[in-house]
């Protein structure tokens, strides 16, 4: 199995566009006879996580944060969107279910009851006979071309794809509560910092009135402060408010009530990150080359591209003559001046052949709107795989980035914060001016902050590289399964 290291230039996504355009290549324009293509194991395309829902949670509990997985159960349980996905996922099932019927024969019951009055001349010596008809019915259209076999076909393909939305909008929801609950915990980082730096700006404030007060400093130097102080609260008070808005957020993401979810969340802050937690991130350095493969927009896109192909051929066969069978059984009974007679009956046929004459062009324009359907969805299914690359590749190389950054990012933060106590010191000792503090301040609260948004920065890229890559990824190598791109005018028996 080819593994692409973080650190390095990312290259699985190369391998992955290939891959993915020569088979769309292959469904679109291939040789006029079935194309097979047998995948490598790592090009096995499984569902996300396995088809195993614990897989989804237990690669979030490699976060180290039992909190995050509770807000992802919460709000997958919740999910309107989820809701439509399972809805789709019962109604293909229905639709298939009808498509597979189409291919057996039908079985009725039928029953009737007659009476009847023949008069004669004489109508006094007329007689009412009752008639009774118990029997079941038959009929059987016979598959000859492939018509209901393809249809069916095609909406197993779709009903596999709506699995794939499913599990879609699952590994959506994860990413947006962890997108949530990380702009959270970031804030609230920030929100520290805003008030450190609001009492540090107010005790300067203090001192700095104290010295006008007493004539070692023009009041224009006091005022500076107090304004300094001022607005170093403000941020502070806007800080704690973006605070409250990403909480209502998650309330309605988790619909958790917001005095239980900020006293979990006052619990889950209040614990002192572990170097594991801390560095949770970083336990996963490789990323294998099948797993773009469990994409569920790609997966669908190639049920749908599938679908498709069987669609054609289903338009195809409709252009070739049915033939049809029917049969049945009758149990009659009759009765008429006291006396009652019983009969069954039974009968096979007609063997019924009809073959299509002439129907305005009809069946052919539906071969066509078919084939451009096809088409439709083998472009989708090459644009998917490219937009797949794309985003493993933004994201990985977002996620190098905020690698390379986080050390220079630390050691500048240090060297503000350094700086800044020294200027403080000066200040404090009249060696350095209130301008100087300031400034020192303002470049130590810049360093700090930029320190904490390129974590967030970090944690953003990791959702973004586990959305792009369907849900995150096991080390387990599937089975090499062969995989069928058919040629649209050839593959399909009923096309010959």
């Amino acid at each position: 199995m080819r593994t692409t290291k973080l650190p390095d230039t990312p290259r699985t996504p190369v391998l992955a566009l290939a891959i993915c355009l020569l088979l769309s290549a292959c469904a679109i324009s291939g040789p006029p006879a079935k194309v097979t293509v047998t995948a490598p194991p790592q090009w096995y395309a499984p569902l996300p996580h396995n088809g195993n829902l614990a897989n989804l949670s237990q690669w979030w509990q490699q976060q180290n944060d039992s909190l995050l997985v509770e807000l992802i159960e919460a709000a997958q349980a919740v999910s309107p969107s989820i809701v439509t996905t399972r809805s789709n996922i019962e109604q293909a099932r229905a639709t298939r279910a009808a498509s597979e019927a189409a291919l057996l024969p039908t079985l009725d019951a039928t029953g009737s009851f007659n009476r009847s009055v023949s008069a004669p001349i004489n109508r006094a010596a007329a007689v009412p006979v009752n008639l009774g008809q118990l029997g079941l019915q038959t009929s059987w259209e016979l598959d000859l071309f492939g018509k209901n076999a393809a249809s069916r076909d095609a909406d197993q393909q779709r009903f596999e794809g709506a699995q794939a939305q499913w599990h879609e909008a699952r590994v959506s929801v994860a990413a947006e509560v962890a997108t949530q609950y990380y702009s959270l915990l970031t804030c609230d980082k920030l929100r520290l910092v805003a008030n450190a730096d609001a009492r540090s700006r107010a005790e300067t404030a203090r001192l700095s009135a104290l010295a006008t007060k007493a004539g070692f400093e023009a009041p224009a130097t006091s005022a500076l402060a107090r304004a300094s102080a001022a607005e170093s609260k403000a941020r502070a008070t806007q800080q704690r408010a973006q605070c409250d808005l990403d909480i209502k957020a998650l309330v309605a993401l988790t619909a958790f009530s917001e005095p239980m979810l900020r006293e979990k969340l006052t619990e889950a802050l209040a614990q002192v990150p572990s170097p594991e937690r801390a560095e949770a991130f970083a336990t996963i350095s490789d990323v294998p080359a099948d797993v773009l493969a469990q994409r569920p927009d790609v997966s669908n896109a190639a049920r749908e591209l599938a679908a498709a192909s069987f669609e054609v051929g289903s338009a195809r066969a409709q252009r070739y003559p049915r033939l049809n069978l029917t049969g049945n059984i009758m149990a009659n009974k009759s009765r008429a001046r006291g006396v009652t007679q019983g009969f069954d009956t039974w009968s096979i046929g007609p063997l019924a052949l009809t073959v299509p004459l002439f129907d305005g062009g009809a069946s052919e324009a539906n071969l066509e709107a078919a084939k451009a359907r096809y088409e439709e969805a083998a472009g989708k299914y090459r644009s998917t795989c490219r937009q797949a690359v794309r985003e493993v590749e933004e994201a990985l190389v977002k996620l190098q980035s905020t690698g390379d950054r986080s050390g220079d990012a630390a050691q500048a933060a240090e060297g503000y914060q350094a700086s800044f106590s020294g200027t403080e010191a000066r200040y404090k000792t009249g060696l350095a001016s209130l301008v100087e503090l300031e400034d020192a301040r303002r470049t130590l609260l810049s360093a700090q902050s930029a320190l904490v948004n390129l974590e967030l920065e970090r944690r953003s890229a990791w959702i973004a590289l586990y959305r792009a890559l369907g849900g995150g990824w096991t080390t387990a190598t599937p089975h090499a399964t062969p995989m069928v791109f058919d040629n649209p005018e050839s593959a399909h028996p009923a096309w010959h």
